[in-house]
């Protein structure tokens, strides 16, 4: 069965470490970087050599929102921000909404095509002046605008046959700290954050998202503790409240925001406590090696379970005969035609976003 760990790779394909590292019961996915990326053929080798290790087969998973967060290029297709989503909104609803069920789909239709189970998005926050961690990588600074595009979109995913997982709970939007780098606070009490950031995640939850990711965000309020190691936010408010049948996987563990609960170990038995299902450890192979030797070897089943729901329909047609189809002509078509691209500041730091 799959385990709580999803991990990193180190190059384009695997070594004989990586291979032996991915057999371990307690690994139940890998994460992707722009750095394990050469070209289409390539990562279909990659994803069909970890699929293979073990069955069920292992998850694999990217960072493929669009705008700056997007870890395979071309021949892939360009992806617009979130945001620009958004902003057409503010002038066309009826085709913003279209617009986001085809960049979805588009997203979607390419990762499956090579292999790929599923891809962190859609950004659940909101498009806060506060967050430039976040910026344009959520729809809108709307509440009910940021749930109809996001539904929309996820949507156009499901039509690509890849799940989703809605990032980052209960809210990012509102802090101004990075918790790539800093500890960010949100100083907000529950109701202000229920009435605003929460709309999002709990739109998704029932229209049947597959997966949410936690932030690495204190909300002193509301609990003590961050949100990826909080039994109130992840088990009372997401599971009990909002009825998430899910999979919770926590952020990057690695990340700044999530070293207030001691090293590495400390945080994976803590965010287990919590009520995450998948953990991610990323660009630390060593501490990796130490986690499965030390951590102990029950999972719990419903993870498991849960687990199963986030592999893609299946390795698509492939990427070339994808690009060739009628429907990929035409969504891609129409994506160019409404996207804006301006100089980006694309994100190649191999970090989970």
């Amino acid at each position: 069965m799959l385990g709580p760990l999803m991990i990193d790779i180190e190059g384009t394909s695997l070594s004989n470490e990586e291979h032996d590292l991915l057999r371990h019961p307690l690994v139940g996915g890998v994460i992707l970087f722009a750095r394990n990326y050469e070209n289409p053929r390539q990562l279909g080798v990659l994803t069909d050599a970890i699929h293979d290790i073990r069955n069920p087969r292992l998850l694999v998973a990217v960072d493929q929102e669009g705008g700056r967060i997007q870890r395979f290029r071309r021949p892939f297709s360009i992806l617009p921000a979130l945001g620009s989503i958004g902003d057409l909104y503010e002038q066309d609803p009826r085709a913003a909404v279209t617009f986001a069920a085809d960049c979805g789909w588009l997203m979607a239709s390419e990762l499956r095509a090579v292999g790929v189970d599923f891809s962190f998005a859609p950004v659940l926050d909101l498009r806060t002046s506060q967050s430039a961690v976040i910026g344009d990588r959520a729809f809108h600074r709307k509440p009910e605008v940021v749930c109809k595009l996001a539904q929309s979109y996820v949507v156009g995913m499901h039509d690509g046959g890849v799940p989703a997982v809605g990032k980052h709970f209960p809210g990012h939007g509102y802090v101004t700290a990075d918790s790539h780098r800093e500890f960010p606070i949100d100083d907000r009490d529950f109701y202000d954050i229920s009435r605003a950031d929460l709309l999002p995640f709990r739109a998704l939850v029932d229209a049947g998202i597959e997966g949410i990711m936690t932030a690495h965000v204190q909300y002193p309020l509301v609990d003590k503790r961050v949100a990826s190691y909080s039994r109130i936010w992840i088990e009372k408010i997401l599971r009990e409240d909002m009825r998430f049948a899910g999979v919770v996987f926590s952020d990057d563990l690695s990340m700044i925001g999530a070293q207030t609960e001691g090293d590495h170990l400390d945080r994976v038995d803590k965010a287990l406590a919590g009520g995450c299902d998948m953990l991610l450890i990323c660009n630390h192979r060593q501490v990796v090696k130490d986690i499965l030797t030390a951590l102990g070897g029950d999972i719990n089943p419903l993870a498991r379970a849960r687990l199963m729901r986030m592999r893609s329909r299946g390795r698509g047609i492939g990427l070339e005969v994808l690009r060739n189809s009628p429907k990929w002509l035409a969504v891609s078509g129409r994506v160019r035609e409404r996207s804006r691209f301006p100089e980006l500041d694309l994100d190649d730091s191999n970090t989970l976003r």
